[in-house]
């Protein structure tokens, strides 16, 4: 700086920049700023092409929450159960010699569903028909027996009359006629316990043949043939308790746990609507047969039995349901309540909103809600009947969002 100031200059006409390197860095800045651009456009592409992708989403229809004219006063869950059920077994311990029923056989009342070995049971009937048979037989013998004791009675009684035979010879024939005739009825009492011990045994002969106590189906064959089987467990894991288990059909029915908070809602007689958790679209008419009159302690409900008013093929035994107990026919106007799928009620922020599809795109909609009704709820204000609500779809959804419907 000083040099400047004294008037002295620096020749920057010496300075020369190299063409061939100047060239060289220019070359790779604009390689570079070309790779960038390239990038950003792609990106770019990228994201205008997501955005203008529309979200598909689950729609259903609001309806009314009046259909059928009844309100429903009471939701609750429970299962299909039979009236008549039975596991049926032999009533003595023997080995299974066959089995003439497999799951889902229809029988019939006292069709024959196994036999036991009976083997032990005929050899005792043999052994008490052959015991009554010797008994009758000895009768037979003390009849004739009898027959002639009676002569010689008469006989002696003759020459006792007429002074020949003592009054001792008398006595004597007197005495064999009698015990005869003892013997006698005492034969025909053991021919009777003979009878008796034949009944015993022909029962237990019966015993080795299991029949249907009643009409069904087989739901669980519990034997097989070569296993054995007794009315009581053996304390070990080789002796079956039954043969088959057997459920009527025609007495399904459905049990339910009502809170007790709630049970006044319930009453014999009342309608219901069922519907069965494998059939969620199928309404199912019932009605009320009973309240058990006792409460759980522990689970604090009250054990409830409906009865379905038409029985299907569809309806098995241990099935899940769901009912809703209906209160009395409304009159007047109907219902402004709404049905929607409760997944379609979603919480933001505090409030209850739902997403209303118009025109291919979303509108958002704050809404109050009432009971729930299996998977429905009562929405009070914010839907009409008809308007179609989104049930599933993005959670990050917003109002005026276009979305496409499946």
């Amino acid at each position: 700086m000083a040099d400047w100031q004294d008037g002295s200059r620096p020749d920057l006409s010496a300075l020369k920049i190299d063409e061939r390197a100047r060239g060289k860095s220019g070359g790779v800045r604009w390689r570079w700023a070309a790779a960038a651009f390239l990038v950003l456009a792609a990106a770019a592409t990228a994201v205008l092409a997501f955005r203008g992708r529309a979200p598909v989403v689950e729609v259903a229809a609001a309806r009314a929450a009046g259909e059928g004219g009844a309100a429903t006063l009471l939701n609750a869950s429970g299962y299909v159960t039979p009236r008549r059920r039975a596991t049926v077994a032999a009533k003595i311990t023997a080995r299974v010699v066959d089995v003439y029923v497999d799951e889902g056989m229809k029988v019939e009342e006292g069709q024959l569903l196994a036999r036991l070995d009976d083997a032990d049971a005929q050899r005792r009937l043999l052994a008490a028909r052959t015991a009554r048979d010797a008994t009758a037989a000895a009768i037979k013998t003390l009849r004739v027996s009898l027959e002639n004791a009676d002569r010689e009675l008469k006989r002696q009684r003759s020459l006792e009359r007429d002074g020949i035979a003592s009054v001792q010879d008398l006595d004597s024939a007197r005495t064999a006629e009698e015990s005869l005739r003892a013997q006698i009825d005492a034969a025909g009492d053991q021919v009777a316990a003979a009878d008796a011990q034949i009944a015993v045994a022909q029962q237990d002969v019966e015993n080795c043949t299991v029949r249907a106590p009643f009409a069904g189906v087989v739901v669980s064959k519990d034997a097989q043939r070569g296993e054995m089987v007794s009315p009581v467990s053996a304390g070990g894991g080789f002796t079956r308790t039954g043969i088959a288990t057997i459920v009527d059909m025609a007495s399904l029915e459905i049990e339910v746990d009502v809170n007790e908070a709630y049970i006044a809602r319930v009453a014999p007689g009342q309608q219901v609507v069922a519907t069965l958790d494998a059939y969620p679209d199928w309404k199912i008419p019932a009605r009320v047969r009973t309240v058990i009159p006792t409460a759980d302690r522990q689970k604090a409900t009250v054990k409830v039995r409906i009865s379905f008013d038409k029985l299907d093929p569809r309806i098995l035994p241990d099935m899940g349901i769901k009912v809703a107990f209906l209160g009395e026919e409304r009159g007047g106007a109907a219902s402004p309540l709404v049905l929607v799928p409760a997944n379609a009620v979603r919480e933001e922020a505090g409030t209850r909103v739902v997403f209303v599809l118009r025109d291919g795109k979303v509108e958002r909609r704050a809404v109050a809600v009432g009971e729930r009704r299996g998977n429905d709820v009562e929405v009070v204000a914010g839907v009409s009947v008809g308007d179609t609500v989104v049930v599933k779809g993005p959670a990050a959804l917003r109002d005026g969002q276009r979305v496409r419907a499946e």
